[in-house]
């Protein structure tokens, strides 16, 4: 997990940095899968989505505002042509990258090419340590593929790639599973929380977490969690105790933020929404602009209230947890966190009157732009997602 951050910085946190400290940028809707908890709902090629230049162009000022790394990904960021070329010019400006991906392009050659290759980190996701369980989310034969990426990786003596996991109801009794994977080829374990947003929101009733998972995923990162990655996906749960190393606030516009493949750029990774749109970089003439002057990234910046979370006495620990969490299950913003594990949550999502934000379009169930978008890849198959796994 990552070190806590003094007292001092969070309060400069608070107000906004120069540069994010986390910057995402999806590089094309495109995807060889229709993950059932894809927060960006990818599938098509969106044909508005930036060109090499723009993208070298943002690279530049990324150099410019002396931003460390950027997290990229998409959709599946290796099936963009020029995603390799993007990579290159990326580090030689400078800017580290971290890509995630389903591993479908992480060939043995890659693998070599990748492991030869500064300033760069790859992150499989893997989201069941079973091709049972991660099948069933992701698609049939992709736990597979990633375990086949790792390989590859490990052949070519690639250094500390990263598995991402998201913790589910279906997945959570499998951590130390995952972390003997991760062991097994000499990689770092990552672990985020399901979002309700993109299609994530269809299944996050039935697979989020449970209040007893909580705890049991709560005890986990206490125990066996020192060299595990978990960013700021569950500073929720520190109500239930000592707070978990990492940053224990939302930093939605504040250290963090996301760039769409268009160009928008909203105030986090996880509130892809006309709400949380900050800006354009081609409208706006560039990011900087955007992540300078952006009335909505001004707006959280400021002092936020605390609503209803004000008199509980673990505030200080969670601060009222997830906003887009909160907003994409409908509850009020300055409220508890849809996971509240105090339960203050559970009446407002009783509530039937409670009105849940529309979904963003659905990127694999529309009909492209144009015929070369029909396949997102031209040399893989694309694999199906798979009915959903049935509950008791």
């Amino acid at each position: 997990m990552s070190i806590q951050a003094p007292q001092k910085l969070i309060d400069h946190f608070e107000r906004g940095l120069d540069a994010p400290i986390c910057l995402t940028w999806e590089l094309t809707y495109a995807c060889n899968l229709s993950c059932a908890h894809c927060l960006s709902s990818s599938g098509k090629r969106d044909p508005r989505e930036l060109t090499t230049a723009q993208c070298e162009a943002v690279i530049d000022e990324l150099q410019a505002m002396q931003v460390f790394y950027v997290n990229i990904g998409g959709g599946e960021p290796t099936i963009r042509p020029d995603f390799w070329h993007l990579l290159e010019y990326s580090v030689a400006h400078q800017v580290g990258v971290k890509f995630s991906t389903n591993g479908i392009r992480i060939t043995p050659e890659r693998a070599e090419w990748l492991a030869r290759s500064d300033y760069v980190d790859v992150q499989i996701s893997i989201d069941g340590a079973t091709a049972q369980i991660n099948d069933a989310l992701r698609g049939q034969g992709t736990f597979d593929m990633a375990v086949r990426a790792l390989e590859n990786l490990a052949a070519a003596n690639f250094s500390n790639p990263k598995i991402s996991v998201v913790v589910t109801r279906d997945n959570v009794h499998q951590l130390d599973e995952f972390k003997q994977i991760a062991d097994t080829y000499g990689a770092t374990l990552r672990l985020t929380r399901l979002r309700p947003s993109g299609r994530g929101a269809d299944i996050w009733d039935d697979l989020h977490p449970t209040p007893a998972q909580q705890q049991d995923l709560y005890r986990w990162l206490v125990n066996s969690g020192e060299s595990v990655l978990t960013g700021d996906s569950f500073f929720h749960l520190a109500a239930l105790g000592e707070p978990l190393p990492g940053l224990n606030l939302c930093g939605a516009g504040r250290v963090v933020c996301l760039i769409d493949p268009i160009g928008d750029v909203y105030a986090c990774p996880f509130a892809i929404h006309d709400r949380f749109l900050a800006g354009n970089i081609i409208a706006e003439g560039g990011f900087a602009p955007v992540w300078r002057d952006s009335a909505l990234f001004r707006e959280l910046r400021s002092p936020q209230s605390s609503g209803t979370c004000t008199s509980c006495s673990a505030y200080d620990s969670c601060r009222g947890g997830c906003v887009a969490a909160k907003f994409f299950t409908g509850l009020p913003l300055d409220g508890p966190d849809p996971e509240c594990v105090k339960g203050w949550s559970e009446d407002a999502l009783a509530d039937p009157l409670r009105m849940i934000p529309a979904g963003r379009q659905d990127h694999s169930r529309i009909a492209p732009a144009k015929a070369c978008n029909e396949s997102p890849v031209s040399t893989a198959t694309f694999v199906p997602l798979t009915a959903l796994s049935a509950r008791a």
